[in-house]
């Protein structure tokens, strides 16, 4: 990685690209305390320009089995069970629809137990993956604070994280909204994870995609992290940096690289639809994405979260993830885990 940012410091554009370099001293913050993008970066988002530059300075990726590029597909799991107005929603598309018995099962689930929440829908979710020969990496919240309401405990959950851990899926910390700038919390909620799952937890993303560059990445290195996946887009899609290959960050104020490896996030459902003004336009720009992705020997990322898949009213957002599994499998992408990327690169590709 040292040979990757020294190339990439022979050129000062693409190195303050590739560094974030203005996120040091941001002059805007939004609501959550996440960095304000201008309306150039987010234009200039679709063009991976520092991966680019690395290509064409003889960086060689080689993937298993002898694909051409990776899908890292990952869920955050921010409910496992629905809010009154998802069911609401929910149970008006299907009266919508004229299906009596799907609505009232929305609106009523509580009533056969919390076991029958349509959010506890892993095993739908990895048999739909497994299908096209896929996995993915599920985030687990492990706070116990949320500024919206409380989520949920993950001991109530244990048997639904062995069985994704069991079948070879990830189960990585989705981070506290509160946690993303105390190590304390993160190391915290890493260990009430791992004392559930019964392994140690290597993958990471911060819940709202909370993240100060280059603070964060060091927070995460030092509570033993291997790799994180929040450094992505909240208000848009694309490369935040200019990256469509995991890469280790560097750091500008210690002049040093930092002991973590970024998977960055390039497409996440609610940026993607809360952007376009129709499903095809959705499509076009995710297709788009996956294909610039593709001719550089890249990864692309993926944040589907668990509650699409059990919400009558995001139809749409699950026909897509459908579409896009189909759509990389016959073009033979590798289409897994943040996991199993990081082993892969560690491995040196």
């Amino acid at each position: 990685m040292r040979l990757m940012h020294e190339s990439l410091k022979q050129n000062q554009d693409i190195w303050d690209l590739f560094t974030r370099k203005e996120e040091y001293s941001p002059e805007k913050l939004d609501e959550h305390r996440r960095f304000l993008f201008s309306e150039k970066d987010l234009r200039n988002a679709s063009k991976p320009e520092v991966s680019r530059y690395l290509i064409e300075h003889g960086m060689k990726v080689e993937f298993p089995e002898k694909k051409t590029f990776a899908v890292c597909l990952t869920h955050d799991v921010d409910d496992i069970y629905p809010s009154f107005s998802h069911s609401l929603l929910s149970s008006a598309y299907c009266l919508k629809q004229l299906n009596l018995k799907d609505s009232i099962a929305q609106l009523l689930w509580k009533l056969r137990g919390m076991d029958y929440s349509p959010y506890l829908n892993f095993s739908e979710i990895m048999d739909l993956e497994a299908s096209f020969g896929a996995k993915s990496s599920f985030y687990f919240i492990a706070s116990e604070a949320d500024p919206i309401r409380f989520r949920y405990n993950i001991e109530d959950i244990e048997h639904h994280l062995g069985e994704i851990s069991d079948r070879g899926w990830e189960v990585g910390l989705h981070g506290g909204y509160y946690s993303y700038n105390s190590p304390e919390k993160i190391i915290k909620e890493k260990e009430r994870l791992e004392t559930i799952l019964g392994k140690k937890v290597i993958g990471f993303r911060n819940h709202y995609l909370r993240f100060k560059t280059p603070d964060s990445w060091e927070i995460l290195a030092d509570a033993g992290f291997n790799y994180d996946s929040t450094f992505g887009h909240r208000y848009s899609v694309g490369f935040r940096n200019g990256m469509c290959h995991p890469f280790n960050p560097y750091n500008l104020n210690t002049e040093k690289e930092i002991n973590i490896l970024e998977i960055p996030l390039v497409i996440m459902d609610v940026a993607l639809f809360n952007t376009s003004k129709s499903f095809e336009e959705a499509w076009e720009r995710t297709k788009n994405l996956i294909d610039t992705t593709a001719s550089l020997n890249g990864v692309i990322t993926l944040l589907w979260h668990n509650f699409v898949f059990g919400c009558s009213f995001r139809k749409d957002w699950t026909r897509l993830y459908e579409k896009v599994l189909q759509y990389c499998s016959e073009k033979k992408a590798w289409i897994t885990s943040g996991e199993e990327i990081y082993r892969w690169w560690e491995d040196g590709f």
